[in-house]
């Protein structure tokens, strides 16, 4: 009986033994030594696209400018449309006034 008993012992120790290697070996630490190097690892492109990213919001930006101000332009433009109608007018009078003229020299 002492031997079964001891062997009985011997494997509870073992048992015990193992699962307390096993808590060890996926202990926390490891967990964030193997999440450090994932990040070491992609750290680099992920910078990459970063810049990339900065670099394309750098050039919507310049692009959303040109187009605000061509649409703000050509909203001057249809603003000025009376002035041009003014314009037009006083070139049309002008234009009488100058036939009216050459004919009376005449």
């Amino acid at each position: 009986m002492e031997e079964a008993e001891m062997q009985l012992k011997v494997k509870k120790v073992t048992d015990k033994f193992t699962e307390s290697m096993y808590v060890l070996a996926n202990e926390p630490s490891v967990a964030l030594y193997r999440l450090q190097e994932h990040v070491r690892r992609s750290l680099p492109e992920l910078a990459e696209h970063k810049a990339d990213m900065q670099s394309w919001e750098e050039q919507s930006q310049g692009a959303i400018y040109t187009v605000e101000y061509a649409c703000s332009a050509i909203k001057n433009m249809k603003d000025s449309s009376m002035y041009f109608k003014n314009i037009e007018g006083l070139l049309r009078h002008a234009i009488a006034v100058k036939d009216r003229l050459n004919s009376a020299r005449r």
